[in-house]
């Protein structure tokens, strides 16, 4: 004869086993013990759940399965390292060649719209647009976007000095070449090119007015003639 209240009993305890278990004993009754391990003790089954055993007449199973073992636990997922965005990117490289970050960035805008991963159908890379063979001159990788904007950056230098700080001229070359510059002894009559001038410094200027207070003085080195290396805005007319 079954004692009153134990299958109840039995109840309250499923409730705490582990779900870790080895094996499942379905009970006459419905009631399911998942549990480690089973084993007999004569006419008594012993089950092994959590840091315990519980031992109940064997008659009282009415079947016990073996239950998979359990996943191994998937691994962490560690997120890629991000590169920096492209003003900081811009900002960088501005500051390791000694050029206004204004005049970096006016550039990038007007060439791929800050846009690291923009590709030309000429096939100019990155932010700085820098075309394979320009990249390898500068010893530069153009799809890592921190090397574009340095490869931009040091060209951009390069071009600033060997005309002599006059930006017209070395944005003339940046985008038509220097071979073209020098076969028309200044800014080369392409449209795209003089648009492409114009465009660069109208966001040179207007960053540049930005960054100044209002109404205040402008602050040193943000005048496109005070800064290291920055556009000059003298030199050609390219409109």
């Amino acid at each position: 004869m079954r004692r009153p209240g134990r299958n109840l009993a039995c109840s309250l305890i499923v409730c705490c086993f582990s779900t870790q278990a080895a094996v499942l004993v379905t009970l006459k009754n419905g009631s399911q013990v998942e549990a480690a391990s089973e084993s007999h003790d004569g006419s008594t089954a012993i089950l092994t759940v959590g840091g315990g055993t519980i031992s109940l007449p064997a008659t009282d199973i009415a079947s016990i399965d073996l239950l998979p073992d359990p996943p191994e636990p998937a691994p962490a997922r560690t997120a890629p390292p991000q590169e920096p965005d492209a003003s900081e990117l811009l900002v960088s490289a501005s500051a390791a060649q000694a050029v206004d970050s204004a005049f970096i960035a006016a550039v990038a805008k007007v060439e791929s719209g800050l846009q690291q991963d923009a590709i030309s159908k000429k096939g100019a890379i990155g932010l700085m647009q820098l075309m394979p063979g320009t990249a390898a001159d500068l010893g530069v990788k153009p799809e890592r976007p921190s090397e574009n904007a340095l490869g931009g950056a040091k060209y951009l230098r390069e071009l600033l000095l060997r005309y002599h700080g006059d930006a017209r001229l070395a944005l003339a070359a940046y985008n038509a070449g220097p071979g073209a510059v020098e076969r028309y002894h200044g800014v080369p009559p392409y449209p795209e090119t003089i648009a492409y001038i114009n465009r660069v410094l109208r966001e040179y200027h207007r960053t540049k007015h930005k960054e100044a207070k209002p109404g205040g003085p402008v602050k040193p080195g943000s005048h496109p003639t005070e800064a290291k290396n920055g556009p000059d805005s003298g030199g050609p007319s390219g409109s």
